[in-house]
Parts: C-alpha cells; sequence; structure tokens
C-alpha cells in the first residue's frame, strides 16, 4: 500500500518532512522538501496538480 497524497494547503496534519511528489505519487525533477510543525499548513507545489507525502 503507498503513502497518503495530500494536496497543497491543507492544514492540521502530522508535524515532520514532507516531499512534493506528482499527482499519482511519482518522483518529480527537484521536488521541494519542506518541514511543517503543529498547526502549519502545507505550502504551494512549485506546479499545478502535485501533492505532498510524509517522508
Amino acid at each position: 500500500m503507498g503513502k497518503d497524497l495530500i494536496k497543497p494547503g491543507t492544514d492540521n496534519q502530522t508535524p515532520g518532512k514532507y516531499r512534493e511528489v506528482g499527482p499519482r505519487g511519482g518522483q518529480v525533477q527537484n521536488p521541494r522538501i519542506v518541514d511543517i510543525d503543529q498547526g502549519d499548513r502545507l505550502p504551494p507545489t512549485q506546479e499545478s496538480g502535485r501533492k505532498w507525502e510524509r517522508l
């Protein structure tokens, strides 16, 4: 079973590191990796349609 994919702008996610992935979870070139704290909202991705996965 794959990891959960989360849309940009979603808040109240588990604190930690998140990596930018394609619309179906595939790898993207030069993905952003962000570190969010409790209550933070996931930032926008570099391109429309991409999502976040927790590392």
